[in-house]
């Protein structure tokens, strides 16, 4: 029997200046429990229609009801490449699938856009983010597959070939 709450999620395109405060609220929150802000954090957050969207990408919001309890960010990276970043899920809303299903409509975006392929970065500490996206079928890159991250905290790159 499908989990009440994620049957009530729906996920949809950022389309208002508070969907952006929940973007960046929600990726604030899980980066300053484990990390730091990073400069290149700032900037994503700080504006995302202007560093994810107007270039071609896109920010999904998973919400239930009016509030947004996930996003995910999904940018152009290179020729048939886009790159999932600033996924993030209410804490109080993990466990239920939301993560999962933000993923699976991020790579079908990425599809729909033409991408060939979809990276990411992350951090080996994020051991249930690093499971989530082995299962989503991402693979781990090696040193010399992937350019130098902004991201001091990035120690595993991952790419899902479509």
């Amino acid at each position: 029997m499908p989990d009440t709450e994620t049957t009530a999620v729906v996920i949809d395109d950022m389309s208002s200046p508070a969907d952006a405060t929940a973007f960046r609220l929600l990726n604030e929150r899980w980066i300053t429990t484990f990390f730091t802000l990073e400069d290149e954090d700032r900037r994503l957050l700080g504006d995302p229609e202007q560093h994810i969207v107007a270039p071609g990408g896109v920010v999904l919001v998973a919400r239930i009801g009016s509030t947004v309890v996930g996003c995910v960010g999904l940018a152009p990276h290179g020729e048939h490449a886009f790159e999932l970043l600033k996924m993030a899920v209410d804490p109080d809303h993990q466990g239920h699938g939301t993560g999962r299903r933000l993923i699976r409509a991020a790579i079908d975006r990425a599809r729909d856009l033409g991408a060939r392929r979809v990276l990411l970065e992350t951090n080996s500490r994020l051991t249930s983010a690093v499971h989530l996206y082995e299962t989503s079928g991402f693979r781990h890159l090696g040193a010399d597959e992937h350019p130098p991250s902004p991201y001091v905290r990035a120690d595993v790159a991952m790419a899902l070939d479509l």
